[in-house]
């Protein structure tokens, strides 16, 4: 494939990249946005924005902090418009991620949701989870 991997990461992935700097989640993020592509659809975008007000993360970062930290991102990432549903998934909240996949044309989905690793992979893209995705040369 030539140019960027094209990049799904699911909610919880992001939310842990933003609130917890060290972990593998950050690692894979910031491996990411420097050498790849990352694709957002308006409902991974509204679920980000839903889980990102909740008060619970106010003791790691400010609200404020965390709007602009999905600002950001959502300037820097693609916006992919979602016309191909999917139904795959054990846990219907997770086709969202699949559907971004398909119609994004991505490369691989970084998520350490089990629900959709077993999946891997689907339709030819891959499903990692964030320390594998890390690894990944």
């Amino acid at each position: 494939m030539a140019g960027k991997p094209r990049l799904v990461f699911d909610t919880n992935v992001i939310v842990s990249a933003l609130l917890l700097r060290n972990s593998v989640a950050r690692r894979a993020f910031d491996k990411a946005v420097s050498s790849g592509e990352i694709l957002l659809s308006l409902e991974v975008i509204e679920e980000l924005y839903d889980v990102l007000r909740r008060p619970a993360f106010d003791k790691y970062v400010s609200e404020e902090e965390r709007l602009q930290f999905l600002t950001l991102l959502v300037r820097e990432a693609s916006l992919i418009n979602v016309t191909e549903k999917v139904t795959a998934c054990r846990d219907p909240k997770d086709d969202k991620f699949l559907e971004l996949a398909i119609n994004g044309q991505a490369d691989c989905i970084v998520t350490g949701d089990g629900d959709l690793q077993v999946l891997s992979p689907f339709r030819g893209i891959a499903i990692l989870p964030p320390d594998v995705f890390v690894k990944k040369k």
